[in-house]
């Protein structure tokens, strides 16, 4: 039986830095997934999660700012609804990492972002955070009780992937990238996430490649294509000039008793993902079996 494809968004953090040689840089958030999670346990990824349906309609378009549901849905070729995703995005951005791309609604556009360095407004949107995560309040209510929108002009939209057919769950996502606000604090929520770090992305390819944390291929991507910028604002620049956005689907194989992810542009990618589309014969158990291994739980893992 197929496994559903689930709409999700996810929001990359950045922010500037310095590299060890004290020249400019930026820094990425990264959140570790649970170790007891069903789904890619104990990997490092960025803020974000399933679109739920109360990302979408007029309730959700009324408290965003910059950016209309048609605007949006042009951007990322859907004949609607688009909204949802920038919605869900800064949704699980405030749940997971605790960072809120809002302002107050009498705001100018372009002016600073909410604030929560204060301790008493800090208390008060944690509250808000763990009032959400427990299913006791929604973020659109939040934004009502505080009177904020949602900034989603300031959020680009950058890659699209689609989870491999044999994971055991899989989402068809949309990446963002988006300036953190320099009046929050990230923090894992404790729950689904277990750790927060910032980091330089060629940092974290380094660490993947020596083994010493777990990625997955689209955050691979997007960590590529972050090196290749010294501060937020190219970082910026680069994601608002981009307006051809291709959806990647991997291919997963068995290639000398090993797992093989190809994704567009590695070799036998075009001829591997023709076979799969033409091919009728059922998918091995071999194939099925060690394709939701590495996707499945690895609770105990450091």
């Amino acid at each position: 039986m197929a496994v559903p494809l689930r709409d999700a968004a996810t929001v990359m953090l950045v922010r500037d830095a310095r590299d060890p040689l004290g020249r400019p840089a930026i820094e990425v958030c990264m959140l570790r997934r649970n170790l007891a999670s069903e789904f890619v346990a104990g990997a490092y990824v960025f803020p974000g999660g399933s679109v739920d349906p109360e990302d979408r309609g007029a309730a959700a378009d009324e408290l965003c700012r910059g950016l209309s549901d048609d605007e949006a849905s042009e951007i990322l070729g859907v004949g609607s609804g688009g909204l949802a995703f920038w919605v869900a995005a800064l949704r699980e951005c405030f749940e997971e990492a605790g960072v809120l791309l809002a302002q107050t609604r009498d705001a100018d556009r372009g002016t600073d972002l909410l604030d929560t360095s204060d301790p008493a407004v800090g208390a008060r949107f944690e509250a808000h955070r763990l009032a959400i995560n427990e299913g006791r309040t929604g973020l659109l209510d939040v934004c009502r009780v505080e009177g904020l929108v949602l900034v989603v002009d300031a959020v680009h939209y950058v890659s699209h992937w689609v989870t491999p057919e044999l994971a055991p769950r899989r989402y068809d996502t949309r990446f963002f990238v988006t300036a953190a606000p320099p009046g929050q604090v990230a923090r894992h929520d404790d729950g689904e996430t277990i750790a927060t770090i910032w980091v330089r992305p060629q940092d974290a390819l380094d660490r993947f490649d020596a083994g010493e944390i777990e990625l997955l291929p689209p955050t691979v991507d997007c960590l590529q294509k972050l090196a290749l910028h010294s501060s937020t604002e190219r970082v910026m620049a680069w994601a608002r000039d981009i307006t051809d956005v291709p959806m990647i689907l991997p291919v997963v194989l068995i290639e000398d008793g090993q797992l093989l992810v190809l994704r567009p542009g590695d070799d036998g990618y075009e001829q591997a993902l023709e076979d799969r589309m033409a091919s009728s014969d059922p998918i091995s158990p071999e194939l099925t079996q060690a394709a939701r291994a590495a996707w499945g739980p690895k609770a105990g893992q450091a």
